[in-house]
């Protein structure tokens, strides 16, 4: 496997999960501040110029952070990142789509690039601000959800995976304070090997 990622984007929830899984892949980075997403080298492989994108062993792509997540746990059962239950499973993808969709499509990308949003500069601020609030939302419903448990579902998923890189933004990019329950779930999550060792790789360690 081959999964092109950005240090510190969207991408590093999956570099977390390839590392819980523990099976060999390559690690390829994209440079997305000099537009390598925009290079016939990234294009040929996935022409949606996103990360993260996963290139499957039988040469295949994979694309959008739930599709990667859902087929990396149910390809590796073994890692046990797949819940068994049918409920457990619809609310690992709701929580997952939310972390994805929500906070970061509506609101993180308010707050870093304002201008897709409104085309006048003196909008900026307000559309920023509109993003923080749409994130901050988020983070109280992640909050409650965690109330009483070490991981969303109880045991960990990959929906954990999604709140980590929301988390990792939110605390470690804007330096702004978690929520309580989410604040233990990010330090218990910066406590796994996989993430360690995934932050290592990304140079964010």
């Amino acid at each position: 496997m081959k999964l092109f990622y950005a240090p510190g984007a969207c991408s590093i929830g999956i570099h977390v999960l390839l590392e819980e899984i523990g099976q060999p892949y390559e690690a390829v980075p994209v440079n997305l501040r000099e537009g390598a997403q925009f290079k016939p080298e990234f294009t040929s492989v996935n022409p949606k110029s996103k990360v993260p994108t996963l290139q499957r062993d039988d040469g295949s792509v994979l694309t959008e952070y739930p599709a990667i997540a859902l087929w990396l746990a149910s390809t590796f059962p073994e890692a046990k990142l797949l819940p068994k239950e049918a409920d457990k499973l619809a609310r690992a993808l709701e929580y997952t789509d939310y972390a994805v969709a929500t906070m970061h499509m509506q609101g993180f990308s308010r707050i870093f690039r304002p201008a897709n949003f409104a085309p006048s500069e003196a909008d900026h601020e307000a559309v920023k601000a509109r993003g923080e609030e749409i994130f901050a939302k988020g983070l109280a419903l992640f909050d409650k959800a965690l109330e009483g448990k070490d991981y969303l579902l109880g045991e960990f998923s990959f929906a954990d995976s999604a709140l980590f890189y929301v988390s990792f933004w939110w605390a470690a990019r804007l330096n702004k304070p978690l929520p309580p329950n989410v604040a233990a779930h990010y330090a218990r999550m910066n406590a796994r090997p996989a993430v360690q060792r995934t932050l290592k790789a990304e140079g964010l360690a």
